[in-house]
């Protein structure tokens, strides 16, 4: 936010903004960075373009203009919306803190985005993949700990990657969970994933480890696993296992919380074990599992489709 080419007093409510996230609302350092990149390029295009040098100058036509300059440029739909989080957001600080006498932005409606249905691994999938993984070295016995666990309970990879030990409570079958701004979740897992877990705890860790660390899943450096080698191996494995989607990370989780719904769990369980705040993003996974019912109803039903 430094390099932000802005007035002095621009700058200080910037930056007051950037510890405001941080201190008061606890969010994570990849959604601070991306609060903050978004707030640089609106405050940068509101000096330049609308010649407001002052917080108190903006009004709601600015933000308009700028969010008009975004679909311009061909931005999506889903962008402008985020963008416009992060002014709202903005904006919100400016007037708890009195900053300016109101928010300017709370009136204006986000762009309309159409949700897409998140794609899925079937259960037959997941047990392909999982059951392709031979465990011969500690690298494997992790990996296959890393899809097993990550799918048994439906973890954000973030959350995958900064599991630690002490997070791991197997014996009563469940693990303890850092969601988004810190939120402590309990999630249960299944006995694959906990047999899983024991197997590279007792044989494959204690290898792979090189110094005293608190994080459950190590490279091969002894270090924490990072987002980028998850995806990695993930991608490869799935490959070898013959199977063709597009697969990533996230996938194992939509496809927990879809084959959940689908055997019957209510959809306020699944949005307590995922760590959704707002019902209304798990519910996506209705329409999910509406599709799927669709596509095996017209395959099934003998009236299910006209033949001319």
């Amino acid at each position: 936010m430094d390099k932000l080419k802005v007035g002095d007093r621009m700058l200080r409510y910037a930056k007051e903004y950037k510890y405001y996230l941080h201190g008061e609302l606890h969010l994570s350092n990849n959604t601070c960075e991306s609060y903050l990149n978004d707030i640089d390029k609106y405050l940068n295009f509101l000096v330049k373009y609308r010649k407001v040098e002052d917080v108190n100058d903006i009004q709601t036509e600015d933000i308009r203009h700028y969010l008009a300059s975004l679909k311009r440029r061909g931005i999506s739909a889903s962008t402008r919306s985020r963008n416009l989080t992060s002014i709202r957001s903005f904006h919100k600080f400016l007037a708890l803190e009195k900053y300016t006498k109101r928010n300017v932005a709370e009136i204006i409606d986000k762009p309309k985005v159409e949700k897409k249905l998140p794609s899925i691994l079937s259960i037959e999938e997941i047990e392909t993949l999982i059951n392709s993984i031979d465990i011969n070295t500690p690298i494997d016995i992790r990996n296959k700990a890393m899809i097993e666990t990550a799918y048994s309970a439906g973890l954000r990879v973030s959350e995958l990657i900064d599991l630690k030990l002490s997070d791991l409570h197997l014996d009563m079958g469940f693990i303890k969970v850092f969601g988004k701004g810190n939120k402590e979740r309990i999630v249960p897992i299944g006995e694959y994933a906990i047999n899983g877990l024991n197997i590279y705890i007792q044989k494959a860790r204690p290898q792979l480890m090189k110094r005293n660390t608190p994080y459950l899943f190590l490279n091969q450096r002894g270090e924490k696993m990072s987002r980028q080698s998850f995806f990695l191996m993930l991608k490869e494995k799935t490959r070898l296992a013959g199977i063709k989607k597009n697969v990533y990370p996230h996938m194992l989780r939509h496809s927990f919380a879809s084959h959940l719904l689908q055997n019957g769990l209510d959809l306020r369980m699944i949005q307590e074990l995922l760590g959704h705040e707002d019902i209304s993003t798990t519910e996506i996974y209705t329409h999910v599992n509406n599709q799927k019912i669709k596509e095996i109803y017209l395959k099934a039903h003998p009236h299910a489709q006209r033949k001319d």
